[in-house]
């Protein structure tokens, strides 16, 4: 493989094993585009809670808002990484292996819902309450007001807390890679790192930042199409 060490061993793309690359490079998609779009569905869920009973005087309410707040809180808090090696066990049961991309899954969704369970909630909070209360007059139900009110008038913040959460399951994707998820992480790892490949590292660190690009672009499309203000 000649010399390994120098400014030089990043540039020796011959040392490169293409198809492994491609390979490697679907598996990240894959393993973000499947986290986000159950992101997406479950902090909704979380986040449409924590609002939904944030000004409750019930005191089972109260204790419902707290339990998820405390869910939601937990799992924001764990480093990825440690969460990965905590949720082996579970991964082994849920998924019936712990390597490769299907394995990341349980992971990856589980630090990142409740991070946009909270961007959900805070996008709620931040609608003008005079609409809610408006519509509340009109004599809307409140599942009207939730599809009707709280989700168009807050979509151009749920896009933008989406993408901004994609691109942090990017880079827990090439966590998970470290530990045999698969993936550029895995590749940049396994056949970079630990053989001394530099010119593999690069390659894999280039696609990543490229994914990002493409993630944040699509995401901010979407924003300026979405918000008419």
């Amino acid at each position: 493989m000649g010399n390994t060490t120098g400014f030089a061993s990043y540039f020796k793309l011959s040392n490169v094993n293409w198809p492994d690359m491609g390979s490697a490079t679907w598996e990240t998609i894959w393993m973000t585009v499947v986290s986000i779009i159950v992101v997406a569905i479950l902090g909704a869920l979380l986040g449409l809670l924590l609002f939904e009973t944030s000004s409750s005087n019930s005191i089972l309410v109260k204790i419902l808002n707290w339990v998820v707040a405390a869910f939601v809180n937990v799992f924001r808090s764990i480093p990825f990484i440690i969460l990965i090696v905590l949720l082996l066990p579970a991964t082994q049961v849920i998924m019936g292996t712990i390597i490769g991309p299907s394995a990341a899954l349980p992971s990856l969704i589980i630090s990142a819902a409740p991070f946009y369970a909270r961007l959900v909630e805070l996008a709620f909070h931040e609608i003008d309450h005079g609409v809610i209360e408006a519509a509340e007059a009109m004599g809307a139900t409140r599942w009207q007001i939730i599809f009707k009110v709280l989700l168009p008038e807050s979509m151009p913040a749920l896009v933008s807390g989406i993408t901004v959460t994609s691109i942090s399951l990017i880079g827990y994707t090439a966590m998970a890679g470290a530990i045999g998820a698969g993936g550029l992480g895995n590749l940049a790892y396994l056949d970079g790192f630990q053989a001394s490949n530099n010119a593999v590292t690069l390659v894999a660190t280039v696609i990543i930042v490229l994914i990002v690009f493409v993630f944040q672009y699509l995401g901010d499309f979407a924003v300026k199409h979405i918000d008419k203000r």
